[in-house]
C-alpha cells in the first residue's frame, strides 16, 4: 500500500497472531523518514524496550539530546551563504568535465528513457581475497572500501574504455554523535571520481582514489539533489 506523504502517517504496523505465543510484528516506514542506519536504531530500541516492558520495568532508553527535527533545522540554517558556496565550489571543480555517462559494451541498446528494470546477482569471496583487501588497505593507509573501490573502477574503465570514471555511493552522513541515535533520513550519496590512466600501478590508483574519497567525506552535506541542480 502507498504512503499519503502530505497527512501520514509514515510508519505503518502489523501484529500477527501464529500462536498464543508465537507473534510477528510487521513494521513499514517510508525511506523519507528512515534510511539504513535508522532501521538498525529502531529494532535495538524495540527490543531493549520490549525486554523493560515484558518485565515490569520503565523504559532503559535515555531522552534524546535533540530531534530529527533540529537537525533539519540546523542542517537549513548551516547550509546557506559561504558555508553553501564553499561546499558547492568543491563539488563544481571535482566535477567539472565529468562525462554524462559510462558508455559500458551492452548485448542491448540503452533504451531512451531508463526503466530501473534491473537486477542483482550474488558473489561470494574466498576468504584469503577479502584478508588480503583488508591486508593492502592497511599497508596503504586506506580503508577497505577504498581498495575496493578502486578495482571497481579499473574493471568499469577497462570494460567502458573510458578512462574518466565516476562512481555514485551512499553515505551515512552522521557526522555528530548527537545523530547517531535518530530515527530519519540522513543519507546521502557521494559521487567518487576517478582518472584511471592505463600506465599508472594500482597503488598510485589507490592513493588517487583515497583522496578523492577523503575529499568527498568533507564535503558531504550537500543534499544530492541539490548537486544535481547545480
Amino acid at each position: 500500500r502507498p504512503f499519503n506523504l502530505e497527512v501520514g502517517p509514515l510508519l505503518r504496523a502489523t501484529l500477527l497472531r501464529e500462536g498464543e505465543e508465537a507473534h510477528v510484528l510487521v513494521l513499514v516506514m517510508h525511506h523519507i523518514v528512515s534510511d539504513g542506519w535508522s532501521m538498525g536504531v529502531l529494532v535495538r530500541e524495540l527490543v531493549a524496550l520490549y525486554e523493560a516492558y515484558s518485565q515490569g520495568r520503565e523504559s532503559p532508553l535515555p531522552e534524546l539530546e535533540v530531534q530529527y527535527a533540529d537537525y533539519a533545522v540546523w542542517q537549513r540554517e548551516w547550509l546557506k551563504g559561504e558555508v553553501l558556496e564553499e561546499q558547492l565550489g568543491y563539488w563544481r571543480k571535482q566535477l567539472a568535465g565529468a562525462p554524462v555517462a559510462l558508455e559500458l559494451p551492452t548485448d542491448k541498446v540503452r533504451p531512451a528513457v531508463q526503466t530501473y528494470r534491473g537486477d542483482t546477482r550474488g558473489l561470494e569471496w574466498p576468504k584469503g581475497l577479502w584478508e588480503g583487501v583488508k591486508g593492502l588497505a592497511q599497508r596503504e593507509n586506506a580503508t577497505p572500501f577504498m581498495v575496493l573501490l578502486a578495482a571497481f573502477q579499473v574493471v568499469l574503465s577497462r570494460y567502458a574504455r573510458q578512462e574518466d570514471v565516476s562512481v555514485g555511493t551512499a553515505i551515512a552522513n552522521r557526522t555528530r554523535a548527537e545523530t547517531e541515535g535518530l530515527i530519519g533520513f540522513f543519507v546521502n550519496t557521494l559521487v567518487l571520481r576517478t582518472k584511471v590512466s592505463p600506465t599508472a600501478s594500482f597503488r598510485e590508483l589507490l592513493t588517487q582514489v583515497r583522496e578523492v574519497t577523503l575529499g568527498a567525506y568533507a564535503h558531504q552535506e550537500v543534499p544530492f539533489e541539490r548537486l544535481v541542480e547545480e
